[in-house]
């Protein structure tokens, strides 16, 4: 494992650029970073709220799940958050051009109901993305998650699954883009919707609340948060608490634990020429790591 960089505020949301640097946003710091080979860092905008989950879209554009911001918690070596920023009004949709450093609220709402917490992000081969809306969590309620199709023009947004009672979190496609995982956080559940088209999901009946079919029940007390998937489809998925990246089947089998050094790995994603460096955030200590992968990385649309 190499250590890419360090004294990041809260690193989320990585996404490997087209000359092999690291996009990733700041959530406590109200950034988007650059990270350069040699660990250069640039500033490539500044957010209000709390930018949170990313992916590179078309024209080489940054959407931005933005969750408006937490309250932090902050001890020597750990960095968290504890709820709802006390200036919180609500999540959003934002797109940023990174030659002009304009930055664009694609949507901030799905009909009649404001987004939440948007977390995460993943593009479809059909000029949409999915997104997931973790809600946001207070001293005695939280709201519920739930899943999203949006079109990259801001034409259209679907709320495609809901309510994900426990957040919905980590969300991307399998390979062939017919299946769609989520991350349930407080529950440590995986869910999959086979995808009928933009923003269409197959519903399994009652008693599913949200119409997901369980993947995988983590064992013990795990949380948890992003997830990419591997070129055989396999769904890597970032587990706080106990400080690992977990490896689940479609069949929904744990095939590979990899030992993280922190207990709060929150964000992988995939890059290199055969697609097999992983890129880690881990979030409390604030660094950005990289290490080999036993197997290669699905390589995402737009990448």
């Amino acid at each position: 494992m190499q250590e890419l960089s360090n004294g990041l505020r809260f690193p989320e949301g990585p996404v490997v650029m087209p000359d092999g640097a690291v996009a990733l946003v700041e959530i406590e710091a109200g950034r988007i970073t650059q990270i350069a080979a040699d660990g250069t860092k640039t500033t490539l905008a500044r957010l209000k709220g709390g930018p949170n989950g990313m992916a590179l879209g078309p024209d080489g554009k940054l959407f931005i799940c933005n969750n408006d911001g937490f309250i932090w918690h902050e001890e020597p070596g750990m960095l968290r958050p504890i709820g709802q920023a006390t200036d919180y009004t609500g999540g959003r949709i934002e797109v940023l051009d990174i030659p002009t450093g304009t930055l664009t609220v694609l949507y901030d709402r799905c009909g009649d109901h404001r987004l939440k917490g948007p977390n995460d992000i993943v593009f479809d081969p059909n000029g949409g993305f999915w997104f997931s809306d973790l809600g946001k969590f207070r001293a005695r309620d939280r709201d519920h998650g739930g899943v999203y199709w949006a079109a990259s023009d801001g034409s259209r947004i679907v709320e495609a699954a809901f309510p994900v009672p426990g957040g919905a979190n980590g969300i991307s496609l399998s390979p062939d883009g017919r299946v769609l995982y989520v991350a349930e956080t407080e529950t440590g559940r995986l869910w999959a919707w086979d995808v009928e088209g933009p923003g269409k999901l197959k519903k399994a009946p009652w008693p599913s609340s949200h119409g997901g079919r369980l993947v995988c029940q983590f064992p013990g007390f795990r949380r948890l948060d992003s997830l990419a998937v591997a070129a055989s489809g396999n769904i890597v998925v970032a587990t706080l608490v106990s400080g690992e990246i977990t490896t689940v089947s479609p069949a929904g089998d744990i095939v590979h634990v990899e030992k993280m050094p922190e207990l709060m790995p929150t964000n992988i994603c995939f890059g290199g020429a055969d697609m097999r460096t992983a890129y880690i955030t881990l979030s409390t200590s604030g660094r950005l790591v990289a290490m080999p992968w036993h197997e290669p990385g699905y390589r995402l649309p737009h990448s």
